[in-house]
């Protein structure tokens, strides 16, 4: 988005958008879930957890429900961390990365995933990470900065705290979801699973050491990156902008006539090995499931959300900004769906 929307959710977000996370904790644990295939809970409970170097600290980092500092991540961005408050600092506990979209602040990621409060309630830390710059954009290209400055972002968190390494999972939002793609090529020996939200893609060059799980998700309406795709009307009008935002959003969305949606998930599912034709079904009435006959722990799956914008499913902090974004679907949750995904889908090194 762009410098004027992103500054209007910055305020929204500063007027007091964060008191909706426990509201939102509620709330999520409410919608409906997808069932997992047969045996995968079980199997995913057997992998040990693999304690990282912070569970050796003889100072432990204390918990919190909500730590909402940027913390110092070097001269390449900062990062928010959110620690539940059964975080004991010696039981190694899974790590969810989560990356902000273009022209946003990660406290406002933080506000629109609500995956901190989640974490609180089902026992993982929540890392949001912010790209340093005047503008709020990841470079997602493989090798990049960016991407550098999460590797290292994955090593600090692994020494200062104890987290599972087996069990270190990332998803991202628009731009974010765009450099959460490349992550899973760039990573895949360390990210056990990703779920791109409203930007999924196939990135050039891409060659992951091993099948990493997707879960994507996308709304059929979305404005910024068509579903269909290319760039929405609301994309084109940012790419045609003034300024070095607009200059920058040229290689921050895709270009007219770059692959649709469900072609860049099909280009992860013959990554992974997939079949070639996947099957559909209904979770709800607007929310399509597009899942593919994988290897074991190689799954990929995309919600197609009927009418859906350039939204988060099920967040209630996006309720503020949907005449931007868009229409939000609160029949699933994204924060449910992929955290039931990812514990099915350990690392096994």
């Amino acid at each position: 988005m762009g410098r004027r929307d992103g500054a209007r959710m910055a305020r929204v977000a500063a007027a007091g958008l964060i008191p909706f996370l426990g509201a939102a904790s509620l709330l999520l644990a409410l919608f409906p879930l997808p069932p997992a295939p047969a045996g995968a809970s079980v199997a995913a409970a057997a992998v040990p957890a693999r304690p990282s170097a912070g569970c050796a600290a003889t100072t432990p980092v204390a918990p919190g429900t909500a730590d909402l500092l940027l913390v110092a991540g070097g001269e390449d961005g900062a990062y928010v961390r959110e620690i539940p408050s059964s975080y004991t600092g010696h039981k190694p506990m899974p790590v969810v990365v989560d990356l902000h979209g273009l022209g946003e602040p990660a406290t406002l990621q933080v506000t629109i995933s609500a995956l901190g409060a989640y974490g609180q309630k089902h026992g993982f830390i929540t890392i949001t990470p912010q790209v340093a710059g005047a503008e709020p954009l990841w470079d997602t290209t493989l090798g990049s900065k960016d991407l550098a400055f999460i590797g290292g972002l994955m090593h600090t968190v692994d020494a200062r705290l104890c987290t599972d390494r087996n069990r270190l999972f990332v998803t991202g939002y628009s731009n974010g979801a765009f450099l959460t793609s490349s992550i899973a090529c760039q990573f895949a020996s360390q990210v056990a699973a990703v779920a791109p939200v409203a930007g999924i893609e196939d990135p050039p060059g891409c060659h992951p050491s091993r099948p990493v799980p997707v879960v994507a998700f996308h709304g059929t309406a979305d404005q910024f990156v068509n579903y269909n795709g290319g760039p929405g009307p609301a994309g084109l009008k940012l790419v045609s902008g003034s300024g070095s935002l607009g200059t920058a959003m040229g290689d921050a969305i895709p270009t007219p006539g770059s692959p649709s949606i469900p072609a860049n998930t099909a280009a992860w599912a013959k990554r992974n090995g997939c079949g070639s034709k996947p099957h559909r079904r209904a979770v709800t009435r607007d929310v399509t499931l597009i899942a593919y006959t994988c290897p074991r722990r190689a799954s990929v799956e995309l919600y197609r959300v009927s009418g859906g914008g350039h939204s988060w499913p099920g967040s209630v902090g996006s309720k503020a900004i949907a005449s931007v974004i868009g229409k939000v679907t609160y029949s699933i949750s994204a924060d449910a769906i992929m955290w039931k995904f990812f514990q099915a889908h350990p690392l096994r090194p």
